[in-house]
């Protein structure tokens, strides 16, 4: 099998090394003083939450800006900064929240109102170019009714609004950005969340340092006094240090280290898995551009896809299988229409015959260097070999992650394969990479008007059965067009030191360190 000749590092192996540049030693601290240090594989693009584009660095993000509702670890909707879950109006287009009034930012301004509007107002400004504005783009207005009483008018119904705010934007202060520039929240922002982190430092590609938040307004917590993210782009090297008890929480660990550790039991180390619905590890081909411009050969690349093998071979089944943009577990998914692009080498042959490219064709696949999310490097490898049974040649490109995401945002790529992650919401990879005008829209240049009439339909129901005849058709349009090749949906999965407690994988897969503290000092 191809499988087979995966060339993978053995575990630990260069680890040593590996440890020996996290050897710089941690600053002074008080001996009864509380640490919690994780590992990451990559740098934050900025710390600024509206700009936010790799998905690994946002637990940075997330520890110094909050939102109104988050979404918790097992993908619940929960009051963050407000009160209690909003008041909806019967048309769906009115969301009416209460506030907390026992909230300050770090720098002591009370948290009101005003900010609310301020931070949504300066995201949808287009003068702003806000990388994540797209998202927020069917906010017509935001209304001050009190102190701590807020109103978001939306164009038009939007289903999922709640579900985005965790990720995609944070509350700043108002006023904040003419007073302090926008270079201070892309590096520097500290005190300007509300959050229980309040950042202390940053040294590119090495550490991030938060101290705890004392007036944050959840009392007991955090459970850490000092929290360090490092950045540790060798997945031997994550493994290493938290070997060698150097670091306490890695993200994007390594799928055959996770499993043998947790298969062996390994004495002072735990660790868990739990799907990401809101996840899909895909291939993203620019339809613009050469060979991926021909339908029939973006569906032959997907027919010549055995996402089974990879899945069970390549992931040992932390990868569930799923030729559609819908994890197969999940209750929208169109089983009838993934069948139509289950591994057949025959069919995608057929497939090839008819396309421009029928005596085949070469093409770039970029992919991330440093296991965003998890690492899809071997995965590369299987499907450069697979696809050259068809007669496609594929030369990988790997890249560092803040690269590759640069290339996919931009549209620059031909195809790239990556893991996308959004909250447990059916339509945010659909909406967000084939719909026009969104953060990934020039990563597959694909459009189809039948599909965004029924995304539309979709923001308008909230149910089950009005919502799965809606997903079903989507689905099938997309496996109509082919202009991904979807390999299938992912898991989050951690290690940790048996001595962290208060932490768990979450849906969302960034880490969520707010509860996690470290059983005895350091």
């Amino acid at each position: 099998m191809i499988y087979d000749s995966l060339n993978r590092r053995t575990f630990l192996q260069g680890g040593a090394a590996a440890v020996a540049g996290l050897g710089r030693p941690f600053p002074a601290q008080a001996a009864d003083e509380r640490s919690l240090v994780v590992a990451i594989p990559s740098s934050p693009s900025t710390f600024d939450p509206i700009n936010q584009g790799n998905h690994d660095a946002m637990v940075v993000n997330q520890l110094i800006f909050e939102n109104l509702i988050e979404i918790d670890g097992e993908g619940r909707r929960r009051p963050l900064l407000a009160k209690s879950l909003p008041a909806i109006s019967e048309d769906r287009t009115e969301y009416t929240f209460e506030l907390r009034d026992d909230v300050a930012f770090q720098n002591g301004q009370p948290f009101t109102a005003e900010d609310v509007k301020y931070s949504y107002d300066y995201i949808l400004d287009p003068a702003n170019k806000a990388l994540r504005r797209s998202v927020w783009t069917n906010i017509e207005s935001v209304e001050i009714l009190a102190r701590h009483k807020v109103r978001f008018k939306m164009k038009a119904p939007f289903r999922p609004f709640l579900d985005y705010m965790t990720k995609y934007m944070g509350i700043f202060p108002a006023g904040s950005r003419e007073k302090y520039g926008n270079e201070i929240f892309q590096q520097r922002p500290e005190g300007l969340g509300t959050g229980p982190g309040i950042f202390v430092s940053a040294r590119s590609n090495d550490v991030v340092e938060f101290r705890r938040n004392p007036n944050y307004w959840r009392k007991d917590l955090p459970g850490w006094d000092r929290l360090r993210v490092r950045i540790v782009s060798e997945e031997a090297a994550r493994i290493a240090s938290l070997m060698s008890k150097s670091v306490h929480i890695i993200g994007a660990p390594p799928v055959r280290d996770y499993l043998r550790l947790r298969q062996a039991k390994a004495q002072g180390i735990a660790g868990a898995s739990r799907p990401a619905l809101g996840s899909m590890m895909l291939m993203i081909h620019n339809t613009r551009k050469p060979p991926f411009d021909d339908p029939d050969f973006r569906k032959a690349v997907s027919l010549a896809t055995d996402r089974k093998t990879i899945a069970e071979k390549i992931f040992n089944g932390l990868v569930e299988p799923s030729a559609v943009p819908a994890p197969a577990s999940a209750w929208w998914y169109n089983a009838k229409v993934a069948e139509g692009l289950a591994f057949n080498l025959e069919k995608a042959k057929a497939h090839l015959a008819r396309s421009r490219y029928a005596s085949g064709a070469e093409f770039e696949l970029l992919y991330s260097s440093q296991g965003y999310l998890l690492d899809v490097a071997d995965a590369a490898l299987f499907i450069q070999a697979s696809l050259a049974r068809l007669g496609v040649k594929v030369k990988l490109q790997p890249l560092e992650t803040g690269q590759l995401i640069e290339q996919v945002f931009a549209g620059n790529q031909t195809s790239a394969l990556m893991a996308v992650i959004g909250p447990s919401d059916p339509t945010f990879i659909i909406q967000g990479i084939y719909t026009p005008n969104q953060v990934m829209t020039r990563s597959s240049g694909y459009s189809n008007d039948r599909l965004n009439t029924l995304l539309a339909d979709s923001f308008r129901v909230d149910d089950e059965t009005s919502l799965g005849p809606i997903l079903a058709d989507m689905q099938a349009i997309l496996a109509a067009d082919s202009p991904s090749t979807w390999i299938g949906a992912v898991h989050s999965f951690n290690l940790w030191r048996s001595n962290v407690q208060g932490f768990e994988p979450n849906t969302g897969i960034t880490l969520r360190l707010t509860d996690a503290a470290v059983a005895d000092l350091r």
